[in-house]
């Protein structure tokens, strides 16, 4: 299993293609059209010698079709996944991380299974020097749920921890000493100056002399992402987790004996569904009755979120901004009822939480695409299971019960009855990393003609069937050989 990454490593690895990093770490620009001296050489002449190295100039063959031999439903659709193409889909971003050096923490789980090409969200983990002393380095880690693109969830990825981590430094203060409360500062305070930062780089994109950095600048502000991060100390065994928007992270406990399984909610949604939103959304905003329509706020599935800038900016700015960039990008869905923005925030609501030493625990932390699919509870119960069978059976490749038989599937069965949720009699248990042990059965366990057809629709059609879905699981108090 790979070793995990400090943060250097983690934060690396996003340049922009297109572009090269030189030595001394500037940008260079990389032609995709380069000709070599030699392809230049083979051109046909005869004409000026302007156009004597024109790729345009290069004899080619037209190519000849045979006979059309396609199916139109193919041209939408693949081929249905067999039981082994499932396991290597859901699979193929997936890993284990054995963590040595720091208590607690054994051992987490990740995968990612993209339906939006390219897939709009992300995750990182890092640990890092404690920063307010102590023996064990601290650990964290990250999901961002990106929308409308995947530029905001990327620039969140590269550099929300490296925000939270500055914040943690201003806190230091060795005559008061460290206080759970100094996490939660330096967490909702790095999320806001992140989040300022993205929206005041629209600014300074209008200011741009060169276009193409003033694109690169505003793509994070016209896209948008949830985040969730969660830090562990090992040394106060205090686990902070920070949320803007609806991804979730759930704690689940499971006793020695196996039967009783509990389940702890770290984080709330932070959309139009939760009572508590719309009520500090309305104090906000009196008087616009048109804010809140079929569960969105103004058109948007979340009520907090980083970028986004629709949805913050005031008139006069927008205006600006619409002199240089594409005019969707900045004006409001309800452009008439849009009256006192900013209607977002990525103010995150920050939860701490001990972990007890001699309790066997998990988290659980995944973006709005599983959880539309399975409930916090359903969720901890299949990791207990995962962990039974595991211990059970040491390789964790058996099926709790007899597999049922069903009838042939359809996408019609959901309005039919058919749940397009998880139901208990679907589990099954045959993977070795948890995280996909998750996402098979939220997508349809042992009913392979359900999730091979959800697998099977290509983007972008497969978006209204499911949404990206990026889950972790980090065990505290495990043996190593988990």
């Amino acid at each position: 299993m790979p070793q995990p990454m400090d943060n250097t490593q983690l934060l690396r690895g996003f340049e922009t293609p297109g572009f090269e990093l030189a030595a001394d770490g500037s940008e260079n620009s990389v032609s995709e059209n380069s000709v070599s001296s030699q392809d230049a050489a083979s051109y046909s002449t005869g004409k000026t010698s302007l156009l004597e190295n024109s790729p345009a100039n290069k004899c080619r063959e037209m190519p000849s079709l045979g006979p059309p031999n396609y199916d139109l439903y193919d041209l939408i659709f693949s081929k249905r996944p067999s039981e082994e193409d499932v396991t290597r889909m859901i699979s193929d971003e997936a890993y284990s991380y054995i963590i040595n050096g720091t208590r607690y923490v054994t051992r987490f789980d990740s995968t990612q299974l993209a339906s939006n090409s390219p897939c709009e969200d992300r995750l990182t983990q890092a640990k890092f020097p404690p920063p307010f002393g102590g023996r064990y380095d601290w650990i964290a880690w990250g999901i961002f749920d990106g929308h409308n693109g995947w530029e905001t969830a990327d620039f969140l990825a590269r550099h929300l921890l490296s925000f939270v981590r500055q914040k943690l430094s201003e806190c230091m203060d060795f005559q008061r000493g460290y206080q759970p409360s100094d996490v939660e500062y330096a967490m909702i305070s790095g999320f806001y100056a992140l989040d300022r930062s993205i929206t005041k780089s629209a600014s300074s994109a209008c200011n741009s002399q060169f276009f193409p950095d003033g694109m690169k600048k505003i793509a994070p502000c016209a896209s948008g992402s949830c985040a969730l991060l969660s830090i562990f100390d090992p040394d106060t065994r205090q686990l902070h987790v920070a949320c803007t928007g609806d991804s979730r992270a759930v704690l689940g406990y499971v006793q020695n004996t196996g039967d009783k399984r509990w389940t702890r909610v770290l984080s709330k949604d932070h959309t139009c569904h939760n009572e508590e939103e719309v009520k500090l959304l309305t104090k906000r905003h009196r008087g616009e009755p048109n804010m809140i329509k079929d569960g969105k706020l103004f058109g948007l599935g979340v009520t907090r979120a980083f970028g986004d800038v629709r949805w913050k900016l005031r008139p006069t700015f927008r205006g600006l901004l619409l002199r240089h960039f594409p005019a969707k990008w900045f004006i409001p869905p309800q452009p008439e009822d849009f009256k006192t923005p900013p209607y977002l925030t990525a103010t995150p609501e920050v939860t701490t939480t001990s972990i007890d030493s001699s309790e066997l625990c998990f988290l659980i932390m995944a973006t709005a695409g599983f959880w539309d699919l399975i409930t916090s509870q359903q969720a901890v119960e299949l990791v207990n299971k995962w962990l039974y069978e595991k211990e059970r059976t040491a390789d964790s490749r058996s099926q709790t019960s007899p597999i049922p038989q069903y009838e042939p599937f359809r996408f019609s069965m959901f309005s039919e009855g058919l749940s397009r949720r998880f139901v208990d009699c679907r589990t099954t248990i045959q993977d070795q990393n948890v995280a996909v042990h998750l996402v098979r059965n939220a997508l349809g366990g042992n009913h392979h003609e359900m999730i091979a057809s959800r697998l099977a629709v290509n983007a972008p059609l497969c978006r209204d069937i499911r949404d990206d879905i990026t889950v972790q699981v980090i065990f505290f108090n495990f043996s190593v050989n988990l």
